[in-house]
């Protein structure tokens, strides 16, 4: 769909769900490298099946979109995707503490859900998450973007922080789940 280049001539697509899902292989890839590390520690195949589970009917929501990144020679080294939330979605229901009902309110257009965003640990350091996120929020037509991320994986904090994002509250998203920071970025209309 679209495409930037970048340092070392890594290049990012922005792609549909149908373009995503031919790269599940690598995409599994990544996230088994990135969510390796702490505080994650989902190293066994049983976590990167459970991340993967939903994977294939996510690609098939309306507006899902993907950023990837490519180093040369077409290896995925990075990745960022979601789709907008129904109105009917739960993610809000997972927080531990109420918020507003006007930060809740879904309409199926309003908040795109950002599920994934990771780089390959030998990758980082050169700006890839960004140009990913830059590119993935440049795509969106929706008036925010929401997600998940754990509070003690320092660094993904620290850069939500630097592009915007705000925290509106705590949630345990599955059952077992470590508790996560819910934030919100609002997007210019």
């Amino acid at each position: 769909m679209t495409e930037q280049a970048g340092a070392d001539d890594v290049r990012i697509e922005v792609l549909d769900g149908a373009a995503t899902a031919e790269l599940e292989d690598q995409l599994k890839v990544v996230f088994a490298e990135a969510f390796a590390e702490p505080p994650y520690g989902e190293t066994s195949p049983a976590d990167i099946d459970r991340a993967f589970r939903r994977f294939r009917s996510q690609t098939r929501k309306a507006g899902f979109l993907a950023a990837v990144a490519f180093a040369p020679g077409g290896q995925v080294v990075g990745m960022a995707y979601g789709y907008p939330l129904a109105a009917s979605t739960g993610w809000w229901d997972t927080l531990t503490t109420a918020v507003p009902e006007d930060l809740r309110h879904e309409d199926g257009k309003r908040t795109f859900g950002l599920f994934e965003l990771a780089v390959r640990p030998a990758w980082r350091r050169r700006h890839i998450a960004t140009r990913l996120h830059t590119a993935l929020t440049d795509a969106v037509t929706n008036e925010r973007i929401m997600l998940n991320s754990r509070p003690e994986a320092t660094a993904a904090q620290a850069a939500y922080r630097a592009w915007g994002y705000r925290y509106a509250g705590t949630a345990t998203p599955w059952d077992g789940a470590a508790p996560h920071h819910v934030l919100v970025l609002d997007l210019p209309t």
